[in-house]
């Protein structure tokens, strides 16, 4: 069993390093086009194997897809990262022509794998990586809800001052400023958020959760990595292990949820086959105006998108 990261850079060489601690594959190939920059990587997370007792063996590579060959998973995250004042859509020109090629060679050398994308901006993006690769959608996706999930979880813990393994959470909706957090499936230990939290409370974590990207950047200058890096690890993962996981991911909807032929957040189940099963919730009024919201921004960048090409 083997996952290619594509993308050495910080998002990337985290994804690597967590698949690598968890066992994920029995070999990690980390590739990118900056010579020596994947090999050293990889080779520093292979030396602390013996240090933390993993045995996923991680080889680096430069701009040669010959040693990815036969992967099981490809996870893409190449391409410009977000700077200060950037908003997502800016990157579209710049980062769709190198998830194009890189998709072509997934293609070429992977035929069988499971793409997920990271690269920004991650719905649209995701959508370049299904026409270029013209696999079935259950077999392309974007890494976007488990991210912003974690996020929302984290603010909740630190607003209830609890573990945030207790808290479970779901969002729906384009990646960034349109996502659609929902408190009503929102709980700790099973107990509701909104038994928890005033309203205004969790409307400031819901809009604090929308630009949580944004946060970041101001604060550091580029685009957030480990969270980023674990979550995109933690669904190749659920589908090289079969695990059968459910988490919101990007993904074609094909009449779900009332959507036709847009790529949106909603929970799907993970598994060795892909996306093995999207899961449809019973919405109300107000969140399927927001999700429909949600989903009408991605579709206008979708457009963009088919202008350029």
């Amino acid at each position: 069993m083997k996952i290619t990261v594509v993308g050495a850079g910080n998002v990337g060489a985290t994804c690597a390093d967590v698949l690598a601690h968890r066992n994920a594959a029995h070999e990690i190939v980390l590739l990118d086009v900056k010579p020596g920059i994947a090999e050293g990587k990889a080779l520093d997370i292979w030396q602390s194997a013996p240090i933390d007792r993993f045995d996923a063996k991680t080889i680096g590579v430069t701009n040669n897809y010959i040693p990815t060959a036969n992967s099981s998973v490809v996870v893409i995250t190449s391409g410009l990262p977000r700077k200060p004042g950037m908003s997502r859509d800016d990157l579209i020109e710049t980062n769709s022509v190198i998830v194009k090629h890189v998709t072509e060679q997934i293609v070429q050398y992977s035929p069988c794998a499971i793409i997920i994308v990271v690269s920004n901006p991650l719905d649209v993006m995701t959508y370049q990586a299904y026409i270029t690769s013209k696999f079935p959608r259950t077999r392309v996706m974007g890494m976007a809800g488990i991210l912003d999930t974690g996020r929302y979880k984290a603010f909740i813990a630190d607003e209830l001052n609890v573990s945030p393994k207790d808290i479970s959470a779901l969002l729906l909706g384009g990646h960034g400023d349109t996502m659609v957090p929902l408190p009503r499936y929102t709980t700790v230990s099973g107990i509701p958020i909104t038994e928890l939290l005033p309203k205004e409370k969790i409307d400031a974590i819901i809009e604090r959760t929308r630009f949580g990207g944004g946060e970041l950047v101001k604060l550091m200058g580029t685009s957030a990595w480990y969270a980023p890096g674990s979550a995109a690890a933690r669904m190749a993962e659920a589908i090289t292990l079969n695990q059968k996981r459910v988490f919101p991911c990007c993904v074609k909807l094909d009449g779900e949820y009332g959507l036709d032929d847009v790529f949106v957040g909603v929970p799907v189940v993970l598994g060795k086959s892909g996306v093995e099963k999207i899961i449809e919730l019973s919405l109300n009024d107000a969140e399927k105006e927001d999700l429909y919201s949600s989903a009408k921004a991605v579709k206008e960048t979708m457009d963009v998108l088919d202008k350029m090409q």
